[in-house]
């Protein structure tokens, strides 16, 4: 069951000049943000509340969203980074006994602009065949001001998405039985990354992430972990170049998703945009040396390009079964390896949860 008629009228302008017409819902006003789209079925509270979306204005591909509410537990960040939200539907009558509010109240709360009742398979097309680009969600009237917003659109672009999503201070988080001491870099992280290290008895010390090389090694971890975030890799050129000394401290090191671009980036890789990005809970996944495919759950508009990584240095572990992009890399230069998809998953496919077992077993050695 839906509002549509008992809402405002809301607009969804694109960079190419195109308007989607739709009924507003959470927070209103005006939003320019990069309009990209998300395949999941299930885990939209996830998406919400997830850094790596720093910018984006994201579109749900799946046509009823908010069936099963949200709550309390399965927020991935204190607060929601998206900058606008689109759907087909929301549900306005959510049904499941961990439900304790419904997706428009929650986006009210984080102040997110959203839009319904507007055509997503074809605006999930139209990324698709252009590539994403800006737009904006406003509840104003779109017509009288659209040349003023596409010149706004036409210049906008995500900048400084790491520093803006990090956090300033460090945080420990104590397992029931410490077995290992973890250094996690908070680029934007997920929390269920901290909590599949901390239910492997990990003591995880979450730290800013323009924390230094001298830094770390004053807290003598037994592993590092190089975390997911936002924004274009390249840009992080001060951190990029912490991870170089980083590595010289020998302690094994795991990266996921930025936390893999930027190490790349560090050993000498290139970064490239894709024309719209993996993002969804069904991108398949083959590890090169199994042969195995995974069902990964995934979010970037980044990739490694393999061919840019020396042999010298490591080599390309995983790649995507649909477009053959790099997924994952094993450095033989340095005690790392890392992945472009989320091991941690939630919610999503547990398939790869198997690498923070690897990522013990190397700190055990």
């Amino acid at each position: 069951m839906s509002l549509f008629n008992m809402s405002e009228k809301a607009y969804l302008l694109l960079a190419n000049g195109q308007v989607f017409e739709g009924r507003s819902f959470g927070a209103k006003g005006t939003v320019i943000g990069e309009v990209v789209f998300t395949t999941g079925l299930t885990g939209y509270q996830e998406t919400l509340t997830d850094p790596s979306y720093y910018g984006q204005i994201v579109t749900q591909t799946f046509p009823l969203i908010g069936n099963y509410g949200v709550n309390s537990q399965d927020n991935e960040s204190a607060k929601s980074y998206v900058s606008g939200y689109i759907v087909r539907e929301w549900c306005n009558a959510p049904s499941n006994f961990r439900c304790e509010g419904n997706i428009n109240d929650f986006l009210k709360e984080h102040n997110i602009i959203g839009i319904n009742n507007i055509d997503t398979r074809c605006l999930t097309r139209t990324i698709r065949e252009a590539g994403v680009m800006n737009g904006v969600i406003t509840t104003e009237d779109v017509y009288a001001k659209k040349d003023e917003l596409l010149e706004q659109i036409r210049a906008f672009s995500v900048r400084d998405a790491v520093k803006n999503v990090t956090n300033t201070e460090t945080l420990t988080y104590e397992p029931e039985e410490k077995k290992y001491r973890v250094v996690l870099f908070d680029f934007g992280y997920k929390r269920n990354i901290r909590q599949e290290l901390v239910k492997r008895g990990c003591e995880v010390i979450v730290v800013p992430a323009y924390t230094t090389a001298e830094e770390v090694a004053k807290i003598a971890p037994d592993g590092i972990m190089l975390s997911n975030g936002p924004g274009d890799p390249a840009e992080n050129v001060e951190i990029i170049d912490n991870i170089k000394e980083i590595e010289k401290l020998g302690i094994p090191i795991f990266g996921i998703c930025l936390g893999h671009q930027l190490m790349a980036l560090a050993n000498g890789g290139r970064t490239e945009k894709l024309k719209y990005g993996h993002r969804g809970a069904n991108q398949p996944v083959i590890d090169i040396e199994s042969g195995l495919t995974y069902v990964t759950s995934q979010n970037h508009g980044y990739a490694v390009v393999g061919d840019s990584i020396d042999p010298a240095v490591g080599h390309v572990s995983h790649i995507n079964a649909n477009d053959k992009t790099c997924e994952g890399i094993r450095y033989t230069s340095v005690n790392a390896f890392t992945v472009q998809f989320h091991p941690e998953a939630h919610g999503g496919p547990l398939d790869t949860s198997y690498l923070f077992d690897e990522f013990v077993n190397k700190m055990q050695k």
